[in-house]
């Protein structure tokens, strides 16, 4: 599984043969049909872009629905900031309450 897989002696390259085969006659004959651009012909001039126009364009109807979606997602994650909160300061009450429960039990042992 982790011995190295050589290529069979008929396929690998040699020493005379080059890795790159050169190229040999014209790479692109002078009689094409590729509908080449020629190099005489101008660049084509540039759409002018309309500037009072804005990119995007909210409906009456899709402003409510954004305005519902930013209300809903706002509510979403304050809920879920809050229930965070919540939990942390429990948490530090419950702490805090077992501590005054410890500290109060290791006193009364050492005044007997």
């Amino acid at each position: 599984m982790f011995t190295p897989k050589y290529p069979t002696p008929d396929t690998a390259p040699t020493a005379n043969t080059p890795l790159v085969q050169p190229l040999t006659g014209l790479v692109h004959p002078p009689a094409c049909n590729c509908h080449h651009i020629p190099a005489t012909m101008p660049a084509p001039a540039p759409v002018p872009v309309l500037a009072g126009r804005p990119s995007v364009q909210l409906t009456p109807g899709a402003l409510v629905v954004a305005a519902a979606g930013g209300t809903a997602l706002v509510l979403v994650v304050g809920t879920v900031l809050v229930s965070m909160l919540l939990a942390v300061a429990i948490t530090a009450a419950s702490v805090a309450i077992c501590a005054v429960v410890l500290r109060s039990l290791l006193n009364n042992q050492h005044n007997r």
